[in-house]
């Protein structure tokens, strides 16, 4: 009788993976998704005990419960359980989870990780399967103890004390927003300081470059004003005066690749030369990971795990990088030993590799018709980092010649690629097509004076950040992981304490308020070293040198005290505009209303109870705005005001009110007439309902959008948590779910 082929069920955390693993693995792989985490602490209470080793109690997410029991029946039938999520704490806590709800017994149940789905890695994961990594697991909870103790207890504080602006405080995002906030005190405090730089226009022949003066009277140029540089121009205008090529060097110098990208360097590359943000980078970035459909081939993972702080590739992806170069660009492109590259920062963990592409001969031209365009130009980025990261080094040709005008020394300078090396592989032109064209001199050639040219500048002081260089710096000081650069960044903006300002992060007013408060009164939870230091213990617990209780024991004492001295010491705060109340003559202050959005009240609430609506960048909006529209009711003139609601229509005559619809753009499934609009509850809540209401009679909490699910056909939705921004499917019978591109 043939043996009964084993039954085997393996739980990922997104289905996005799914089939990618499926094609790997074979039809007695039967793979699901925990949609992430499927518990967390209780809401509303700290959801550990203090008084018990801070014992941490957890429930499961409601709208997770059917997941749970989907999960718990396939574990059941199955002969194994294997628990794939991410390979990082998160990832194991998440197996953790998942182990603990289902209700098997421990000999079937195993932890598998791979850094990349791709045949060879999760096969070897099968084979070399192991248990649940504890030590991790207590990492990455005591990281949420904290963040939940620093959150519950400072935000009442904040509550009380900034009654009308809703804030709330996190133990990293808050140093973040401290960062933005010091760098704007240093542009307000900046002094712009003048200073002047002159070139000289010359002539060989026909030929004109450019060069710049850089020493006069053997000094380095230091021209602090326009009588100083009018000084030397007429010096250089003097029709006596000779200009001569006095010197001519030349140096070879080499320009070395860098490493393959981790995640705080794909976050900033991709921001600078795609202009993505952070959260959409990574968005992109999962995609590529869990798998693409290409072509015949199926669902395919493109690129290993994109969190790691790692540098380090494997022997294999070394060995394939090698066959690749020298097969397609030549021998004398591959060095005589393999590039490899080690971080110099804090807190490095070497979990996995560094982000690269899975398969290197799928390159991104050769698959381009199966990706988007921001997949094709993530995965171009990708590939092309990782292979020009292990090729020869460039080689350059730097020549600077020095021209003497009497007392004046001016500088011009050229490059040229002799060799390119690494550069082969981005198609770049060689520099001296970059750099200014220079004729052939010799020593001792005159030259002729075309044309001077002085030029005013000024100092200018250090840039806001980007969402990039946030990520930078935060990864300097040795704060946050590469999982919590992207939430950290999306969270302060989120909660209006930080705006985006032509693609730069400028605190708002809130924010600094908050910022000042907040340094006062809880000077060490704002400390960089601090925050950077118990990462460092959060890598010691993963690593069993420290105990998570004691980690926590050590922060709780002292942080209580603080929170108390704040409750008696901190100052009730308003934030006071220049505003005038129109009708009582008193200050108008700013205030926030619960959904977020700010407001000017007048303070001498609430024997006045003015309010004045405010726009994204804090201006008054205009009342009694003038419109085109015509009363229904009388025929008078309507204006357009702004309620509690939002903006409305009224009659200067009647006073008729009417709505000003908002329209998705979307048609309503239902009736396949109507479009869904905006429409708010009689408690304010935003909902989207049918234009054709009340004869049709379609709503929605969550907005639809014009796509349909391709598993049922229904129209899918936008759900957006503070953990993810995902569209899923409005049949609730349904589950498929994607994560949402960002807008």
């Amino acid at each position: 009788m043939a043996k009964k082929k084993e039954q085997i069920l393996v739980i990922v955390e997104s289905p996005a993976k799914s089939k990618t693993i499926k094609k790997i693995l074979g039809s007695s792989y039967n793979i699901e998704a925990s949609y992430g985490h499927i518990r967390d602490f209780p809401p509303k209470v700290l959801g550990f005990d203090v008084q018990h080793e801070f014992t941490p109690s957890f429930e499961i997410i409601p709208e997770k419960k059917a997941v749970v029991k989907k999960l718990n029946d396939l574990a059941k039938k199955a002969d194994k359980v294997y628990l794939a999520s991410d390979p990082d704490r998160e990832g194991e806590a998440i197996a953790w989870h998942v182990r603990q709800v289902i209700d098997v017994p421990d000999e079937k149940v195993f932890r598998i990780e791979f850094n990349e789905i791709t045949p060879k890695a999760v096969t070897y994961a099968v084979e070399h399967s192991r248990q649940i990594d504890m030590n991790r697991v207590k990492a990455q909870q005591t990281r949420q103890i904290l963040d939940r103790l620093v959150g519950y207890k400072i935000s009442p504080v904040l509550w009380e004390k900034m009654r009308n602006y809703h804030l709330s405080a996190g133990r990293v995002q808050s140093v973040a927003l401290k960062m933005i906030c010091e760098r704007e005190d240093e542009i307000n405090a900046f002094t712009p300081v003048e200073y002047w730089t002159i070139d000289a226009e010359l002539l060989k022949d026909k030929a004109k470059f450019q060069a710049e003066l850089s020493k006069y009277k053997n000094t380095k140029i230091d021209i602090k004003n326009e009588k100083e540089a009018e000084k030397i121009v007429k010096y250089l205008k003097e029709t006596t005066r000779s200009f001569k090529v006095s010197k001519i060097t030349t140096r070879n110098t080499t320009r070395k690749p860098t490493a393959p990208f981790i995640t705080s360097t794909l976050q900033r590359e991709a921001s600078n030369k795609l202009g993505y943000g952070v959260s959409k980078t990574m968005q992109i970035a999962q995609k590529l990971y869990e798998g693409i459909e290409i072509g015949t081939d199926g669902p395919v993972g493109l690129i290993t795990y994109m969190r790691t702080d790692s540098v380090r590739i494997s022997d294999d992806a070394q060995a394939a990088a090698k066959e690749y170069i020298t097969e397609n660009f030549g021998k004398e492109y591959y060095p005589k030993t393999p590039n490899n590259y080690v971080k110099k920062s804090k807190n490095v963990q070497d979990a996995h590799e560094a982000i690269r592409p899975s398969y290197i001969d799928k390159t991104p031209d050769s698959i381009k018709s199966h990706l988007t365009n921001e997949q094709y130009q993530l995965y171009k980025l990708i590939w092309s980092k990782f292979v020009s990261s292990q090729m020869e080094n460039a080689s350059v040709k730097n020549t600077t010649i020095d021209i003497e005008a009497g007392d004046c020394l001016f500088k011009a300078g050229i490059s040229k690629v002799t060799f390119d090396g690494y550069l082969k592989v981005y198609k770049e032109d060689d520099e001296e097509e970059k750099s200014p064209k220079i004729p052939d001199l010799k020593e001792g050639e005159e030259l002729k004076l075309n044309e001077v040219m002085p030029k005013q500048h000024f100092t200018t002081p250090p840039p806001r950040y980007t969402e990039a260089s946030l990520v930078k710096a935060l990864e300097e000081y040795g704060i946050g992981r590469p999982s919590t650069y992207a939430p950290i960044i999306s969270k302060i903006q989120q909660k209006n304490y930080v705006e985006k300002t032509e693609k730069a992060l400028a605190p708002t007013t809130l924010g600094m308020t908050l910022c000042k408060q907040l340094n006062e009164h809880f000077t060490k939870i704002m400390d960089y070293q601090f925050t950077a230091n118990m990462e460092t213990k959060l890598d010691e617990i993963a690593e069993d040198k420290l105990k998570w209780n004691e980690v926590i024991k050590e922060f709780y004492t002292p942080f209580v005290e603080t929170v108390s001295n704040a409750k008696q010491n901190m100052q009730k705060v308003t934030i006071e505009s220049d505003v005038i109340c129109p009708n009582c003559g008193s200050k108008m202050v700013v205030r926030t209303s619960r959904f977020g959005s700010q407001f000017l009240g007048c303070s001498n609430y609430p024997n006045c109870k003015t309010m004045l609506p405010l726009n994204k960048d804090g201006q008054v909006i205009e009342q009694n705005k003038e419109t085109d529209e015509k009363c229904e009711k009388c025929g008078g003139a309507m204006v357009q005001k702004v309620g509690p609601y939002g903006p409305y229509l009224e009659c200067i005559e009647c006073k008729n009110r009417k709505r000003i619809i908002k329209s998705t753009g979307v048609k309503c499934p239902k009736c396949g007439e109507g479009e869904i609009i905006y429409k708010k509850s009689k408690y304010g809540k935003v909902f989207f309902g049918c234009s054709k209401y009340p004869n049709c009679d379609f709503v929605s909490w969550n907005e639809p959008v014009d796509e349909k699910c391709p598993e049922c056909g229904s129209i899918l939705v936008k759900k957006i948590t503070k953990k993810a921004k995902k569209l899923e499917c409005s049949n609730k019978e349904c589950s498929f779910s994607k994560e949402m591109e960002e807008e």
